[in-house]
Parts: structure tokens; sequence; C-alpha cells
């Protein structure tokens, strides 16, 4: 689980219950037309609302990493901000994506603890040093660039960058868990 910090327990900005028409795709989950509660809570600023989904959709659907690499990168993100509202987003996005259930878990104790092969490790340490030093280490870029290419470096980074910024607003906002978004595996 991740480390225990204080977060607020009820939404600091309540979504927007009745969204605007040219917001209603904005703030739903792609494909399904369910609105959720970070695009609602965003909808109060719909230029940040609006920016945010093109960066994120970008992130999420157009670079060349794999899912299954990007989950691991944001969803460790979400942990080490102990952000239970991404950490779950991303479970559902990460099961999807090829993740196991054991391999989330992994992702919310220390990297050492979880038999990572080199590949993962790797990612896992972009998240930590990312949001430990606001620097990825130099054995870290070196292990990274054994396999990935300038562009995917890029896309990680920026992944992991993007996601601690949207932590950081989701855990200050105290946006809440939508319904059947799981929290922190037990």
């Amino acid at each position: 689980m991740a480390p225990e910090r204080i977060r607020p327990t009820a939404a600091r900005i309540q979504p927007i219950a009745v969204v605007a028409e040219e917001l209603r795709e904005l703030t739903s989950v792609r494909g399904t037309g369910e609105p959720i509660n970070i695009l609602r809570t965003l909808a109060h600023a719909p230029n940040v609302l609006k920016r945010f989904s093109q960066m994120g959709g970008t992130l999420l659907f157009r670079t060349s990493v794999p899912d299954r690499e990007r989950e691991i990168v944001i969803l460790r993100v979400g942990s080490n901000c102990s952000s239970v509202y991404e950490f779950g987003q991303h479970t559902l996005v990460g099961l999807q994506s090829g993740l196991t259930d054991s391999e989330i878990a992994g992702l919310t104790v220390d990297a050492g603890s979880f038999p990572w092969s080199a590949e993962d490790r790797a990612l896992v340490d972009l998240a930590d040093d990312l949001c430990h030093d606001d620097c990825v280490s130099d054995a870290t870029w070196a292990a990274l660039s054994a396999r990935w290419d300038d562009r995917q470096m890029v896309e990680l980074v920026v992944t992991a960058g993007f996601y601690r910024m949207v932590s950081g607003f989701l855990n200050s906002a105290g946006v809440q868990l939508d319904p059947g978004v799981p929290g922190w595996p037990s």
C-alpha cells in the first residue's frame, strides 16, 4: 500500500453535476460516455479541461510506448504521490493493458521487494527518480536508453511528469473515487 499521508477525505471542489453540452465529450471516459469525477472537477475551468484532455489523450493513446509499460510508470507515480484516485483509475487501465494484479500491487511497495524484470524495474526507477528528485538519475537513464529511443524517452519522462501533476491536483482538490473504481490493493 502507498505511504500514509494526510489527504482530504471529501471533495474540496465538487464535480460539476450538469456539464455544459460543449464539454460533455471531454468529461467522459473515452468511448463510454460516462462522466468521471476528475474531468467533471476540471470542468470548472473549461480552458484547462480542454488542454488537459489533449495532453492526457496524447499520452494515453498516441505515443510509441506500449500500454503496459506506460501504465507501470503512471501507477508508480500515483503510488509515490499517494493518489488513490490516480492509482484506482489506472488499476483498471493497467489490467486492460496486460498488468497482473500482483504487478499492480508490486507498484505500491519498495521496488526491490518485487521481482521486476530489468526493463520493468527501469520504468519503476524512472517514476521513483522523478517523484523523489525531479530528475532521472544517470543509472536509470542508461538502463532505459538501452531499450527506448529518444522519442520514447521523451514520452516516458513527460508521462511521468504529467501524472505527477495530475496526482497533485487530485490530492489537493480531494477528487473522490468514481463508482466501481478500486482503491489501493490489499
